[in-house]
């Protein structure tokens, strides 16, 4: 069987959880060839607008990614040839002149609040996972890493999540959990499905002759 690496997505709102689900498995298997691939990073290169348009990005948006770029990047990873990743630059409200050099691995993780959105994207992944948390958890989850990790205030975090992040998880994010192949409840502290995720991996990996 010809060496191909495998691609997990996992998908779900801000503050779901899906940021520990992907940790929780890039740590089982950091022994084998592994890497992770951020949606985050994909955003739009915006240079070419005035930087008042820049702040009323709305990044809960599809049209807010690259897609293209993100599909083109994991398809020569399937290669086993390395890419450049883009670094977004959040100051600037657009992307930054830097790139990371990332080299192929066995394992490919992708993670972000869209990306089982575009079916080209899905179409890339053996497994397909969604990060499904209450509402009130995630809201706080994000008030908790807003204003402790980004400086914000409540009550500019509560106006973005109820003007964007909420209305965007309603209309684009919560309808991509028909994609999945697997729902995990409540995220990172879903040990138990965390486990079954590692061992169908495992089961995957062998497939494929990579273990």
């Amino acid at each position: 069987m010809q060496r191909k690496p495998v691609v997990i997505g996992v998908a779900g709102g801000s503050g779901s959880g899906k940021t520990s689900v992907t940790k929780a498995i890039f740590e089982h298997f950091q022994g084998h060839s592994i890497l992770m691939i951020e949606q985050d990073y994909y955003y739009k290169d915006q240079s070419h607008l005035p930087f008042e348009e820049r702040l009323a990005t709305n990044y809960d948006h599809p049209l807010a990614f690259d897609t293209d770029l993100l599909i083109k990047h994991i398809q020569t990873l399937l290669q086993y040839e390395k890419i450049e990743k883009p670094v977004y630059n959040y100051a600037m409200h657009t992307r930054s002149d830097e790139t990371i050099v990332v080299e192929p691995r066995d394992v490919i993780i992708v993670e972000g609040i869209l990306i089982l959105e575009d079916e080209r994207l899905r179409n890339l992944m053996d497994m397909k996972l969604y990060v499904d948390t209450d509402a009130d958890l995630r809201i706080i989850r994000r008030l908790v890493r807003d204003i402790q990790d980004r400086g914000r205030t409540m009550d500019s975090v509560i106006d973005q999540y109820v003007n964007v992040v909420r209305p965007m998880h309603n209309q684009f994010i919560e309808p991509t959990k028909r994609y999945a192949d697997i729902i995990i409840p409540e995220g990172g502290q879903n040990h138990v499905a965390i486990d079954l995720m590692v061992t169908k991996i495992q089961t995957i990996l062998e497939q494929k002759s990579l273990l």
